[in-house]
């Protein structure tokens, strides 16, 4: 939870910097407009992105979470 927080804020900063947010000499994604705020800019992404972002994040988290619980594997918040 914390580590999707922290990440999730960084990446609103960045997005903010004209480093990300200017011009680009290609495109990086269909439909990029230069100089939108982080929340147009997520408007502006692929439904297909979007799911795609979304389905990774969560395969990060589980496996983060130990999927499957591994033998000899214990959560953080049981003493491990």
């Amino acid at each position: 939870h914390g580590r999707v927080a922290m990440a999730g804020f960084l990446g609103f900063i960045a997005q903010c910097t004209p480093l990300v947010n200017g011009e680009h000499a290609a495109a990086p994604y269909r439909g990029y407009v230069a100089g939108v705020t982080p929340q147009e800019q997520w408007d502006n992404i692929p439904q297909a992105g979007k799911l795609q972002i979304i389905a990774f994040v969560g395969m990060l988290e589980s496996y983060g979470e130990g999927a499957g619980n591994p033998d000899g594997y214990t959560h953080y918040t049981k003493g491990g």
